[in-house]
């Protein structure tokens, strides 16, 4: 083992995260981040009247309008559960919206279309270009790089953001928890329209269709986030981060009232996350467990101990059969995906990018964060969270 390897005293982030660093009793910095975060957004009745807040916000900007919202929905836990609160805690009027990038898992398909019809929601599904989408996905295994899911990230966001301008929505609501995902180090998932476009300058062959507000396609940069944020003035509400979100207790809940289905892994709504698994670990070193088990280990919702018996085997989520159907519905046999594997490791560092630009607007950024003119997360994502 490397001798300057460490692992956090606290959680189980490792120095396999570039940008890490331990304070005097060992504790790494995803855990002050998560602690710093934990005093911005508190739960209990803060957090609850931060709710309300919201919700009586997104009802005035949809008075007289169809829906007060958008919603992102993929099928999985943390979104489903979302949806269910904002109709029947809330009563608000949510538009879900899905991104179909072509590798959907069925049974989260279905936990869609279940919830939206029990709950008697609208659910719009944004289906991407595939010669677009197939291209953006090899273009980035070419690229060499562990956010090999760049586009399907910024399609999810381009979709949102796209209905919303349609239907003139003020609102984005995603489901996710900083308690129970954490935040991925930058190097690993940096989410970036300037960076998109230069790996598919250079390994693309389908040119991206143009942006256009209603139908951004995967043009989602810098330019872009501010005609949304404002011009368009739509906001985007993390709800989840404001709520005492236990997953054991979520899962009762959707379970008995939507008659929800596990997907059968965190994350696993997109199969093409099986063959991000492998390739991550086989080739970047890289447990993507780490973050999403120290947030649930920081939360009080999983121990050190399992966490650390869970990382000691590959993950499940691996599975041999849904690896080989992702390279075949790519079009490259295993020979070219294996090359591909063999490729010296890059991150976003070794493409053109906007993280030098973000870096001098970082004031701006953190008030955006503030004021949910972007992700609350946002701010620490780009710098506390390595690099």
């Amino acid at each position: 083992m490397d001798p300057a390897y460490q692992r956090c005293s606290r959680c189980i982030m490792d120095t396999t995260a570039p940008g890490i660093h331990f304070d005097d009793h060992g504790t790494c910095s995803f855990c002050a981040v998560h602690d710093r975060m934990e005093a911005a957004f508190p739960l209990g009745q803060a957090g609850l009247r931060t709710v309300q807040r919201h919700a009586q916000a997104m009802r005035r900007a949809g008075r007289n309008r169809r829906y007060d919202c958008v919603l992102g929905l993929s099928g999985g836990r943390d979104s489903t559960y979302t949806l269910w609160y904002c109709v029947t805690q809330l009563k608000l009027r949510p538009l879900a919206v899905h991104f179909n990038d072509g590798f959907g898992n069925p049974v989260a398909g279905e936990n869609m279309v279940r919830a939206c019809q029990r709950l008697g929601v609208e659910l719009r599904t944004i289906t991407s270009d595939w010669r677009e989408s197939k291209d953006l996905k090899i273009a980035f295994l070419k690229a060499s790089v562990p956010d090999m899911e760049e586009g399907t990230d910024l399609g999810i966001a381009t979709a949102l953001y796209g209905v919303a301008a349609k239907e003139n929505i003020r609102h984005v609501v995603i489901g996710q928890s900083f308690r129970t995902e954490g935040i991925a180090p930058l190097s690993w998932n940096f989410l970036d329209g300037r960076y998109l476009r230069a790996v598919h300058r250079q390994f693309g062959t389908v040119p991206l269709r143009p942006w256009q507000p209603a139908d951004p396609g995967f043009n989602l940069g810098l330019k872009e986030m501010f005609y949304y944020a404002f011009v368009r003035r739509i906001k985007t509400v993390t709800l989840l981060y404001h709520l005492d979100y236990v997953r054991s207790e979520v899962d009762e809940i959707i379970e008995r009232e939507l008659a929800w289905q596990n997907p059968g892994a965190h994350y696993f709504d997109d199969l093409y996350q099986s063959l991000i698994y492998y390739l991550n670990r086989v080739k970047f070193n890289i447990d993507r467990r780490l973050f999403n088990y120290s947030a649930l280990i920081r939360s009080g919702q999983m121990s050190r101990e399992e966490a650390l018996e869970r990382v000691s085997h590959v993950n499940a989520i691996e599975d041999e059969a849904v690896i080989a159907l992702c390279i075949k519905r790519l079009g490259l046999t295993r020979a070219e995906f294996e090359a591909m594997v063999a490729a010296p490791p890059k991150t976003f560092h070794d493409y053109p990018n906007s993280y030098a630009v973000l870096r001098l607007v970082r004031g701006p950024i953190w008030l955006m964060s503030r004021l949910n003119l972007i992700p609350e997360s946002a701010y620490d994502k780009f710098f506390n969270c390595g690099t």
